[in-house]
């Protein structure tokens, strides 16, 4: 018989919206599907936000989710900033902070930070952890998205194998996902732009370069969690400049921020962006070399996954669409026209928001799934 959770499903597919539909659609008595929505008002989630189209006699009550009484913690984890925000349902920021710090300085100190502006932004806003229904966070390595921890990070020292859902979990006791940074940006680039999409690439390229893939509204992790890994593609082996990960010719040692941060003389992935929006000319033009040695990997990428839209997220997006430039050469030079037809190839329209929302949506579909509601009213 179908439970609550279930019936929940029906409403946010947009498949049942009234008592009625939800009565002629299951084959469910009166009496069971009244105790169904009445479980899921009284819980939270779902509220009466109107009235249908009457066939005669009273309107029926519309019913939808009600996004608002139920709370969602995530924290993005970059390679030289942090930022933590409480969002409802709907995956919209209620409040955020931010700030500047490197993820280097180890597991203990960035995640007793995450946990302490978890509660700062529950005291701001006036809201008691009880409403507090998932956490997610998401990170720039290999995580493994069943236990919760860093499989491999070459940007994140100690961070290995550290339990990072269980020390969240000593301050919160409510399900917690973890997540890669570019799977989470994906993600958020096609719940906000792209639903219509089947199958989307995003590529960001910050301090490092990685990717994530979404097909059918679903993020494609690989049997080792490591789909997307594009930064550790060697293009040059003879090249001298050493990868992060130990290799050399590496495309992240040719084409990510921090490579051309050190060409240019820079520190940081978001100095080099501020040097190309001021006009540098060498700066632009190592920024669109970078960009085609990049699509080099990308036009391998599109030909074999033939997406939709090609996203370009991170530092490099915001460089006037010089990066781009150069990644749209080399992928429309170096594949099939019939592959690229009908290919959009953006930068993203979230912006820094893109891993917000993503990580966000993520704890949403887990903590809505039929599973998850079920065991909630149980408890």
């Amino acid at each position: 018989m179908l439970t609550a959770g279930q019936v929940l499903q029906l409403i946010r597919q947009g498949s049942c919206r009234t008592r009625k539909e939800l009565i002629e659609f299951t084959g469910l008595s009166r009496s069971t599907i009244t105790d169904r929505v009445d479980r899921l008002i009284e819980a939270g989630y779902i509220h009466e936000s109107g009235v249908g189209a009457s066939g005669g006699g009273r309107p029926p009550s519309v019913l939808d989710v009600d996004p608002a009484n139920h709370l969602l913690l995530v924290a993005e984890l970059g390679a030289n900033h942090a930022t933590v925000a409480l969002t409802d349902l709907a995956a919209r920021t209620i409040a955020e902070e931010h700030t500047e710090m490197r993820i280097e300085r180890g597991p203990d100190a960035v995640l007793s930070w995450v946990r302490q502006t978890f509660h700062r932004l529950l005291e701001k806003t006036g809201h008691g952890a009880e409403r507090v229904r998932g956490i997610g966070l998401n990170l720039p390595g290999s995580v493994d998205h069943t236990s919760g921890r860093m499989i491999r990070s070459f940007l994140m020292p100690g961070w290995d194998d550290h339990p990072i859902r269980e020390s969240i979990r000593e301050t919160f006791d409510v399900p917690i996902v973890v997540e890669n940074d570019a799977k989470a940006m994906a993600l958020g680039e096609w719940w906000s732009s792209w639903r219509q999409c089947p199958s989307l690439l995003l590529v960001k390229v910050s301090t490092g370069i990685g990717a994530g893939i979404v097909i059918d509204g679903r993020i494609y992790r690989g049997i080792e969690e490591a789909a997307g890994s594009l930064g550790h593609v060697r293009l040059r082996d003879t090249d001298d400049r050493v990868c992060t990960c130990g290799s050399r010719g590496c495309v992240a040692s040719l084409a990510s921020g921090f490579a051309l941060a050190e060409d240019l003389g820079l520190e940081t992935s978001r100095d080099v962006v501020r040097l190309v929006q001021a006009g540098d000319p060498t700066a632009v033009a190592r920024t669109q070399e970078a960009g085609r040695t990049l699509g080099a990997v990308l036009a391998t990428a599109v030909s074999l996954l033939n997406p939709g839209v090609l996203v370009l997220g991170g530092d490099m997006a915001e460089t006037r669409e010089h990066y781009l430039t150069g990644i749209r050469e080399s992928v429309y030079r170096r594949s099939l026209p019939y592959t690229t037809r009908n290919l959009r190839i953006v930068t993203s329209t979230l912006g820094d928001r893109a891993g917000v929302v993503g990580t966000s949506v993520m704890v949403m579909e887990h903590v809505l799934s039929p599973a998850a509601v079920d065991a909630a009213l149980r408890g």
